[in-house]
């Protein structure tokens, strides 16, 4: 999974209820869109280019999979849904709500219903204001300026007044809270997709699975009779080295960590692949070394249907994973569930994503957040 695009977005409206309009779409940008992770001040501006009351202005980031074009689109969708109403008359007009694109990453797009960065940003201080608010590390990829380079050169001297703080969406999820989180879940769940949106969100550090460079994966797949053993032990020592290696980086107690998988992973697997004899040997090993690991302050998991997970098998595309039948697949599932009833030490949240998408709805991702957003209440 890529990691996701970053957006810059004004926001402008002088009509009605002004904060209200701010705040309403912030709020619809975050639950509909994609994931504001900053917000500016909120300046109350002039009018520019014609007569009109005083705008409300700000400028907000936003993290999303989504296509400059998809999430324009969505855009002009929210802004109607908003109130606003475009008229066919050609200058500038007086409206409910204004949502620009002013950047996506540092790219350049010009085309007939697109064009990044905003062609007049840097002429424009209710852009460059908010924007400078935001912190970023951002540079003109045309202008080849950063931004406090560009409010030096720029000519606007029109007078904008900080009216007040915003609130960040985000900002009353307090994930880091539980400094360590691992989210868990069958083939195809999602859980390395989740553990990298979250850690680009929230800033967190991860500690991800190296599965793909197991030697003996593919082989497994072929021959699952004669390959398991080997597989499980050397899941185990790579998952021990790794996840010793990585925890050993930071810091538990200030950091915040999230990993797409937890030690006893290896045990769940272990007892659906493994001969008898030979899970008891392995079990052996594992409870040596489980005595060892850091336990994590959330342990998620994230079911899903077996239907839905040979569906996303087959959508990523690995070609070892392609004959995995679904009767495995549902074993791997009752050994999760099983575990879980078993442990009365671990803060232990079932997420059912069954029916959800998080990376294309970001609706299905504020779900997310909001139930673990849950545990944090309880």
């Amino acid at each position: 999974m890529k990691k996701q695009h970053q957006v810059i977005l004004s926001l402008g409206t002088n009509q009605g209820n002004r904060l209200e309009n701010i705040e309403n779409c912030i709020a619809d940008l975050h639950r509909e869109i994609g994931t504001l992770i900053k917000v500016s001040k909120l300046y109350e501006t002039p009018s520019w280019g014609f007569e009109s009351e005083k705008f409300y202005n700000c400028a907000v980031i936003m993290n999303t999979h989504k296509s400059a074009h998809q999430l324009l689109e969505e855009v002009l969708l929210l802004e109607e849904a908003l109130g606003r109403v475009r008229h066919d008359s050609e200058g500038y007009q007086a409206r409910v709500i204004d949502i620009d694109v002013i950047a996506y990453d540092e790219e350049i797009i010009a085309s007939e219903k697109l064009q990044v960065p905003h062609p007049e940003m840097q002429n424009r201080l209710f852009v460059l204001l908010p924007m400078r608010d935001l912190n970023l590390d951002w540079r003109h990829p045309i202008l080849q300026k950063y931004l406090h380079e560009l409010l030096v050169l720029s000519e606007d001297k029109s007078n904008c007044v900080v009216v007040q703080n915003l609130q960040v969406p985000i900002a009353s999820i307090r994930l880091e809270h539980f400094n360590y989180i691992a989210i868990e879940g069958n083939i195809g769940a999602g859980k390395t997709t989740l553990t990298n949106k979250l850690a680009e969100d929230f800033n967190a550090k991860t500690v991800l699975e190296r599965f793909a460079d197991n030697p003996f994966l593919p082989k497994f797949y072929e021959d699952q009779s004669r390959y398991a053993f080997p597989l499980e032990m050397s899941f185990l020592a790579d998952r021990y080295q790794q996840i010793t290696d990585d925890l050993a980086q930071f810091d538990l107690f200030k950091d915040f960590i999230v990993a797409d998988y937890h030690i006893f992973k290896s045990l769940i697997f272990a007892k659906v692949t493994l001969a008898e004899d030979e899970f008891r040997l392995y079990k052996t090993m594992f409870d040596i070394i489980y005595k060892e690991m850091p336990k994590p302050d959330l342990y998620i998991y994230l079911y899903q249907s077996t239907e839905r997970l040979l569906e996303n098998i087959k959508e990523r595309g690995r070609s070892y994973e392609q004959e995995i039948p679904a009767e495995y697949l549902e074993k791997i599932n009752n050994g999760y569930l099983d575990y879980i009833k078993s442990q009365h030490d671990l803060n232990i949240l079932i997420i059912d994503v069954t029916n959800r998408d998080f990376v294309s709805r970001q609706e299905d991702y504020v779900f997310v957040l909001n139930e673990i957003q849950k545990k944090l209440t309880l």
